[in-house]
């Protein structure tokens, strides 16, 4: 009895042997190639393999974390973007993780800058796929799965790492969840009493700011001054507004009669918020604008050192334009 006990326990664990080592050298079958995925910093090895079967890399979890286990590796695993080009097997994606072998090139997204020129980054990066390179901003949303009218906006400018093949369907869904990260939790964070009644305004706030000045210390002070305009009924006047709005027949220049001509994205002419977001803003101009600086200032003007000057009433902005601008 116990020799045919013995036996059997010999015959299973060969099997299992056999078995994984079947499943160590037979490839993954991959969601899409190229894949990416993010594994992230300070998981386990039961959350880590939980990512990449989300993130479509493998179907099941278990076969993975045994063969982990078995090959002493589970604290081996290093955390980061990874992209596969091609098909892999189990051993081969663990030497990668283990080796650490993350994507290290880049792609640059501004802050300030439109969906056009986002896309114009993506088609001319020389390691991108260029897949939704003819395809119209609604076809790209489709692509991506977003239930959005407009892109612009929505997509988080900032560092994001590639491997050569890329696809830059993959780059804008990373850009998109980043921004939606970053506004649902600034929105749930947010000052009290604040003139927005959605995290779509605030965005659309948040660019406005964005274009408004590049220096990070006035941004707040920026928000307040919008949000005071907004909550006393009075229209925001902001040139980045009217300038989005006059598209390709801006040449550089805004004059009076493209402050007079009427469109959706004119805050001379029209009251309270423009209908979408004019550029992509950065984290510092979203916290500005759900933490505004406490101020009653209605007003402000350049003085042409990258500051501006803050008023509270018209003559005092009055005489600040004919300081700093005339």
């Amino acid at each position: 009895m116990i020799k045919k006990i013995i036996n059997w326990s010999v015959f299973l664990a060969l099997s299992l042997f056999a078995y994984m080592y079947w499943y160590a050298h037979t490839p993954l079958t991959l969601k899409q190639v190229p894949m990416e995925f993010n594994l992230k910093p300070g998981s386990n090895l039961s959350a880590l393999s939980r990512q990449m079967v989300e993130a479509g890399v493998m179907h099941d979890a278990w076969r993975f974390r045994i063969l982990v286990r078995a090959l002493g590796k589970a604290n081996k695993i290093k955390a980061g973007y990874y992209t596969l080009n091609q098909s892999i097997t189990p051993i081969q994606l663990l030497d990668k993780l283990t080796a650490g072998e993350v994507s290290l090139r880049e792609i640059v997204f501004i802050e300030g800058w439109t969906f056009a020129q986002m896309r114009d980054a993506l088609d001319t990066h020389p390691l991108v796929r260029h897949d939704t390179k003819d395809m119209s901003e609604q076809e790209v949303l489709q692509t991506l799965g977003v239930p959005l009218n407009h892109a612009e906006g929505w997509f988080f400018p900032a560092k994001y790492y590639i491997d050569a093949g890329s696809s830059d369907v993959s780059i804008l869904r990373r850009a998109y969840d980043t921004m939606q990260q970053h506004i649902q939790t600034a929105w749930i964070g947010r000052d009290a009493g604040l003139p927005y009644a959605t995290p779509t305004e605030a965005l659309i706030m948040a660019s406005i700011i964005e274009k408004e000045t590049g220096a990070v210390s006035e941004r707040p002070l920026i928000a307040a001054v919008f949000i005071n305009r907004l909550r006393k009924g009075m229209r925001l006047q902001t040139d980045p507004t009217v300038i989005y709005g006059l598209g390709a027949q801006y040449d550089g220049n805004i004059r009076k009669r493209d402050l007079m001509a009427d469109t959706p994205y004119n805050t001379y002419t029209r009251s309270g918020l423009p209908p979408t977001p004019i550029a992509m803003p950065g984290l510092a101009s979203i916290l500005a604008a759900l933490h505004p600086a406490k101020s009653d200032a209605l007003y402000f003007v350049a003085k042409g050192d990258g500051s501006h000057y803050f008023s509270n009433n018209l003559d005092e902005h009055n005489r600040a334009v004919a300081r700093y601008q005339k």
